[in-house]
């Protein structure tokens, strides 16, 4: 019998898709003020990947994705996507959709998990209405590598080289933990 043991904290990242860069960096500001110091933030990427938040946010938006300095909790998830879906619905106007979609996930050494509150069958319920989903895989000697549903944006070798390098700084943090 194995025996139950808790897992290393994990890299937190927030995808953000966004028209507005003002609405971006308001809720990287109520990010920051929740989860502390980023560590990186990527440049805005053009988002024409689908269709599927033109009606609701516009059809020019933009990619950005941001990691925080404190590692946290891979349970934590479920609070912060929570918390994520807050932030989207406080900084909508009134009688309109979203100006922003935040979506959190978590980076370890051997996957990139989202959080989602879509259930599907490739993902795994994990309590107050939110699913997770190992959106990429790590393999020895080719980095992170999508699976048959992975997002198409997320297959790009432009969020690819964003994922390998965080795993990197990961890498070296945990390292450093451990040398503690």
């Amino acid at each position: 019998m194995g025996k139950a043991k808790l897992p290393l904290p994990v890299k937190l990242i927030v995808g953000f898709l966004f028209l507005q860069e003002e609405v971006f960096l308001r809720a990287k500001d109520e990010l920051v003020n929740q989860y502390g110091e980023v560590d990186f933030e990527s440049p805005s990427f053009d988002f024409n990947y689908t269709n599927y938040y033109k009606e609701e946010m516009g059809d020019k938006l933009w990619r950005k994705f941001v990691s925080f300095k404190s590692l946290v909790d891979p349970e934590n998830i479920v609070a912060i996507k929570l918390f994520t879906n807050k932030l989207e619905d406080k900084l909508s106007l009134p009688g309109s959709g979203r100006r922003v979609n935040i979506d959190p996930g978590y980076l370890t050494l051997s996957k990139l998990v989202l959080a989602t509150t879509k259930n599907f069958a490739h993902r795994i319920y994990l309590g107050r209405g939110i699913y997770a989903e190992v959106t990429l895989r790590y393999l020895k000697d080719k980095g992170f590598q999508p699976w048959e549903w992975t997002y198409p944006d997320y297959r790009s070798k432009k969020y690819l080289e964003i994922f390998n390098y965080l795993r990197g700084v990961y890498k070296k943090q945990i390292e450093k933990a451990k040398e503690k």
